[in-house]
């Protein structure tokens, strides 16, 4: 279930950014060949009109083939006119930057969405709205903590806890850590929500987690709904797109400057594997929040597209704009090795990230 979703968010994300490729250049008059999702062997294909539709076998991705994005495919002949290289330079850089864009619009209508339906809040945190329906919630369970080996997970919400001789109805994190604290040793018995249901685990409070009181080791939080009207759920979602959009160019950035002094943390990237992972646990609290772990990953594509690197978006940029500043096309055999190189570079990431998030899934 977790790949099968996982495909349909990839899914979402590689249309939306290679429709922006493909609409302004079908707008811009330029001849489209193929849209694809997935890489090959083809799977199913059918075309309309002059461009072909396609399913690929490896859904890592897609692809949009727009006439005269290689200059060697151009003869001669009634489309020349309609190649990528005979538009202006502006023109193709529009084309090139859409996808990016359609990626971060894609992301403000997903927070907007969300926010339309309701989406999970702190109970200070409501943009100067209400939020409503406000209960103590699990944000995380410590590593090898007895909440962590007794599967209490983020977004569970806490209801009683019981030690056999007394039952205390949950109201107040406060009231949590008053219960447990002075129990060391004593089983507790947490029942707790989680996806709409009710269940119960039990959980033995130890020393050790924090200073001068026994605990479970998990950190809590007073979450509600926020709902927001349409007017409004535009505005903020526009706001916090624009918000993880910095926040996360400006994190990339730090990450890339470490990898350039040599001390980077690898620890910090994840591959497919990793947001399989991911996508499933934001699946399982809930729908709202698989929307806004969509929404933070198609901003993520966005900004890593940007980055000038060869196969790359943002790579493609690179050179229309030295080709504006040098007055002449980049040969193409140039062209051509540099992104292939920057492919197989972009390739090998992907395996060794891939191997990464395996062999943390193994510990």
């Amino acid at each position: 279930m977790s790949i099968f979703i996982f495909i349909i968010v990839l899914l979402l994300l590689v249309l939306v950014h290679e429709f922006g490729h493909f609409i302004v250049a079908k707008k811009a008059g330029i001849r489209v060949d193929e849209f694809a999702f997935g890489f090959p062997p083809k799977i199913w294909s059918i075309k309309k009109g002059e461009t072909t539709y396609a399913l690929n076998a490896l859904p890592l991705g897609g692809y949009v083939k727009i006439y005269g994005e290689n200059p060697d495919d151009v003869t001669e002949g009634s489309d020349r006119e309609r190649s990528f290289v005979a538009k202006p330079r502006i023109i193709q850089a529009m084309v090139i930057v859409a996808g990016i864009f359609f990626n971060l619009l894609f992301a403000w209508m997903l927070f907007a969405g969300a926010l339309m339906v309701g989406v999970p809040a702190p109970a200070d945190g409501g943009e100067g709205y209400p939020v409503k329906d406000i209960q103590l919630m699990v944000t995380a369970a410590e590593e090898n903590s007895p909440a962590d080996h007794a599967g209490l997970r983020s977004g569970d919400i806490l209801k009683s806890l019981s030690d056999g001789a007394k039952v205390t109805e949950v109201t107040s994190a406060e009231g949590v850590i008053a219960f447990i604290s002075p129990r060391e040793g004593t089983p507790i018995t947490l029942t707790y929500e989680r996806n709409g249901k009710t269940e119960q685990t039990s959980v033995t409070p130890r020393w050790g987690i924090v200073p001068d009181a026994a605990a479970i080791g998990i950190y809590m939080d007073p979450i509600g709904t926020l709902k927001l009207p349409l007017h409004a759920a535009l505005w903020v979602g526009l706001k916090k797109t624009y918000q993880f959009t910095v926040l996360t160019a400006v994190e990339l950035s730090k990450f890339f400057m470490s990898a350039v002094r040599g001390n980077s943390d690898f620890s910090q990237v994840t591959g497919p594997v990793g947001i399989v992972n991911a996508v499933s646990d934001a699946a399982g609290v809930g729908f709202s929040n698989l929307v806004l772990f969509t929404a933070l990953i198609s901003i993520n594509l966005a900004i890593i597209n940007i980055i000038p690197f060869p196969a790359l978006d943002g790579g493609r940029l690179l050179f229309i704009a030295i080709e504006g500043i040098i007055r002449r096309p980049i040969r193409p055999r140039v062209a051509n090795a540099f992104n292939v190189v920057g492919f197989a570079a972009l390739m090998l990431l992907m395996v060794a990230v891939t191997y990464h998030d395996i062999t943390k899934l193994m510990h």
